[in-house]
């Protein structure tokens, strides 16, 4: 049976659209300097940049949530990144003729994250991109965040897409299994951050690509 062809692209953003770790390495190294601690390198800190406050927060201090000082050093983090989230931050290399090709094909592509919408509202628009995306979920935006299928069935919902004429590109595993719950195809954006372990290969994707580019010949042929 002939698949349907796909009409809508839904990205995660830390990691697959945009390379947000230097700047989310900043605010956790700003943590570090407060405790007169030396900041962690980049390539450190950059695999946990996916896991938001909960993976930076842990590695930068060495504490998990429940911990004491956890939840002050979390929303420290939570203030300094909130004050420069876009000044390192940049769309990985081939993202923008990606989306430029794909809106010449007639196809539309929004934003799905776990990034609050404080953080993605903005970041979004200082990119340039709020005018032009289809859709833009976040974290808060339903009661659940991936794994849950919510944001991305929220995402179909909202441009009036049904699941197998869309496809979801992450680069960790909770976006493979959200993708797959809400019965979207997936693609793993190899490129990106994909945490500390990163075996995909048992992750259940369709597909997965090392370039965002190499994306459009997939879907030429999916």
């Amino acid at each position: 049976m002939t698949r349907r062809r796909i009409e809508l692209v839904l990205f995660d953003l830390d990691g697959t659209l945009a390379d947000t770790a230097p700047d989310l390495a900043a605010a956790a190294n700003r943590l570090r300097l407060e405790r007169a601690l030396e900041p962690l390198p980049l390539e450190v800190l950059r695999p946990l940049a996916s896991h938001g406050a909960r993976g930076l927060v842990g590695r930068a201090l060495g504490l998990a949530p429940g911990a004491p000082g956890y939840e002050e050093a979390r929303l420290q983090f939570l203030a300094h990144y909130e004050q420069a989230l876009c000044v390192h931050t940049r769309l990985f290399p081939g993202m923008a003729e990606t989306l430029q090709q794909l809106e010449a094909d007639g196809r539309r592509w929004g934003v799905v994250t776990n990034k609050a919408a404080r953080f993605t509202a903005p970041l979004i628009e200082q990119l340039g991109l709020h005018w032009r995306a289809a859709c833009v979920v976040s974290g808060d935006t339903t009661p659940h965040a991936k794994p849950h299928p919510a944001p991305l069935l929220h995402a179909l919902a909202a441009c009036g897409v049904d699941a197998e004429r869309g496809v979801y590109v992450g680069d960790d595993r909770r976006d493979i299994d959200a993708g797959r719950a809400a019965r979207l195809r997936t693609v793993i954006a190899a490129y990106g951050y994909l945490g500390e372990s990163p075996q995909t290969e048992d992750w259940g994707a369709d597909h997965a690509i090392d370039t965002p580019l190499a994306l459009l010949d997939w879907l030429d042929g999916a």
